[in-house]
């Protein structure tokens, strides 16, 4: 039957027809459905995500994209200028007078005949005798808990507290320069004289008064330019540390480091962090 391969010609022909019509103006299948909802579901306003990543802007011509605005650069706010502080004024202060000075009287004394300047120097005790030396250092020992039978700086602050020249209290610091601007503004705060262990431990000083480049209470950027000292072992010094200076006398601060150095350590154990040790007055509370 030869009709029959026609037939089947003619209806494959016919479905073709029909497939292309349904691409070009038929009715949209689910798929195209959800898409153009979904489309017309964004803002006008909204950005694409791909310009949102990449920085870019859409073209201000695009259809249905709107241009975002571009941020105007920040204008620099202006900086106050930096006030200048006037120079720095001499300044100067020295609580010894005569009579304030003692030697020690023998070489393990030096903490007793420190803490006798210091009486005398706050107008304490006049008594610069052997006797109340002897005595000054004994008590000093016996608060200081030391195992080789001396005065150390625990005892040195202990006596002075137990004798009402306090308060004082033992401080370390970590370089000379920090060290002696605390002594300068403990002076001028408390009018009391600071200790100072020389020798890494093994000696004392005292410190009454020193001169500077600006007031302690008005700088905080003052500097130390001379240190009053007394050195109870004046006049015999020392063959590792170097010369006594003359008692009262103002020595700079490098001649002042040259025998004031950091305590680091050693078999007594101080209630401070290794430095530049003060026995160092407070005001009261």
């Amino acid at each position: 039957m030869r009709w029959i391969p026609k037939l089947r010609r003619w209806a494959a022909a016919l479905l073709v027809v029909a497939l292309v019509c349904a691409c070009a103006g038929g009715s949209p299948g689910p798929a195209a459905t959800e898409s153009a909802t979904t489309a017309t579901a964004l803002p006008v306003s909204s950005p694409l995500v791909d310009d949102d990543v990449r920085g870019e802007a859409p073209p201000a011509s695009a259809p249905g994209r709107a241009t975002l605005p571009t941020a105007a650069p920040a204008t620099p706010k202006p900086r106050p200028p930096t006030p200048t502080l006037p120079p720095a004024e001499p300044f100067a202060i020295n609580l010894h007078e005569p009579g304030d000075y003692v030697s020690q009287y023998t070489f393990d004394w030096c903490v007793g005949a420190s803490i006798q300047v210091t009486l005398a120097m706050t107008g304490r005790s006049d008594d610069m005798s052997r006797d109340r030396q002897q005595r000054l250092w004994e008590m000093a020992r016996d608060t200081s808990f030391s195992p080789f039978g001396g005065a150390n700086p625990i005892g040195w602050v202990a006596t002075l507290n137990e004798l009402g020249v306090g308060p004082y209290e033992m401080v370390s610091e970590p370089s000379l320069e920090a060290a002696l601007r605390r002594a300068a503004r403990a002076i001028v705060e408390t009018s009391r004289p600071v200790g100072l262990v020389m020798w890494r431990g093994r000696h004392a000083w005292v410190m009454s008064g020193f001169e500077s480049l600006g007031d302690p209470r008005t700088r905080a950027d003052f500097r130390i330019t001379g240190v009053n000292v007394l050195d109870p072992l004046h006049p015999h010094g020392n063959a590792r540390w170097g010369p006594s200076p003359a008692p009262n006398e103002l020595v700079t601060p490098e001649v002042v480091g040259a025998q004031f150095v950091a305590r680091t350590g050693g078999l007594v154990q101080l209630p401070v962090a290794p430095g530049y040790i003060l026995v160092l007055p407070t005001a009261e509370a």
